[in-house]
């Protein structure tokens, strides 16, 4: 038997443009059948047992960090309240929590070394001025083989981070905002990592920069630097080589042709989407050159 997973806001959106009005568990199956019948949505296919593993680990480790910090809220106001005999069993408790949290920290640690297809991941993403192992985890944990997606921006847009524009003609002008459109966990872990990229990074430090002159808020310019971060990490995983702040640079210089010409370019931005587009070329295309078909 074949199993698709599908958002349920597809389906509904599917019966509205049926002027569904009514709603009961016939009705409802009746919609998911006809959405399977016309849509044929992707089958679904199961994470690996390590990769579930992993999400486990990374959800525990959370859920811990969640209960420190409202006990060190709690540890806050008993101090307030001079209250000495529940300020001890606290403090207890927050260094407890302590000890685990860093305990399943050596274990996702562990669990990511002894299987070589998340180490191989995790060494590249871990390349990425502004990416941590905290990171990594999460990634590997809720989003599995970045391969499996069909572009960068596919993966981010499963992420939620990619933009949603609300323009029509010239009566609407909506603000521009981010999706928020997917996991919300693989979201909040990536907002430190594009702060510190966008300050550390060389690539993204240009970029976010670039959009502060422009006029973009503080905030939008971090959601920007959290897709381009997304974006950086598909062309890494999946060219499989580790980031290389001059990569570009290298790349512009001269380029290959299958007849062997060599090809010298005139220019290449420093935009990493290039990067993500020279992994994998149509054939016979030197990106940022002159004519590449001979």
């Amino acid at each position: 038997m074949t199993v698709s997973i599908v958002n349920p806001a597809r389906i509904k959106g599917f019966g509205q443009s049926e002027l569904v009005r009514n709603k009961n568990d016939g009705i409802d199956a009746a919609l998911i059948a006809r959405y399977g019948a016309r849509m044929h949505p992707e089958p679904w296919q199961a994470p690996p047992s390590e990769q579930r593993r992993l999400r486990a680990w990374c959800d525990r480790l959370k859920a811990l960090k969640a209960m420190r910090l409202q006990e060190e809220n709690r540890l806050e106001a008993c101090t307030v309240a001079a209250n000495a005999e529940l300020m001890d069993h606290i403090e207890e408790q927050v260094v407890w929590l302590g000890l685990q949290i860093k305990q399943i920290g050596r274990d996702i640690e562990d669990h990511i070394a002894c299987h070589p297809s998340l180490k191989r991941d995790a060494d590249l993403m871990a390349s990425i001025p502004g990416v941590g192992k905290a990171t990594v985890a999460v990634m590997l944990g809720h989003i599995g083989d970045m391969r499996r997606f069909s572009s960068a921006k596919a993966l981010a847009a499963h992420l939620g981070v990619s933009p949603r524009q609300r323009l029509s003609g010239t009566s609407v002008r909506g603000r521009t905002t981010m999706s928020r459109t997917g996991n919300r966990a693989t979201r909040s872990a990536l907002y430190m990592p594009a702060v510190v990229a966008s300050r550390r990074n060389p690539i993204l430090r240009a970029f976010a920069e670039r959009l502060h002159a422009n006029g973009l808020s503080k905030k939008a310019v971090i959601g920007a630097v959290m897709r381009k971060l997304v974006h950086l990490m598909y062309a890494i995983v999946r060219s499989g080589i580790a980031f290389r702040p001059d990569y570009i640079e290298q790349q512009s210089r001269k380029c290959v042709q299958p007849d062997d010409k060599v090809v010298t370019h005139i220019s290449l931005a420093p935009d990493f989407n290039r990067y993500v587009r020279e992994q994998h070329p149509p054939e016979g295309l030197c990106i940022g050159g002159q004519t590449t078909v001979p």
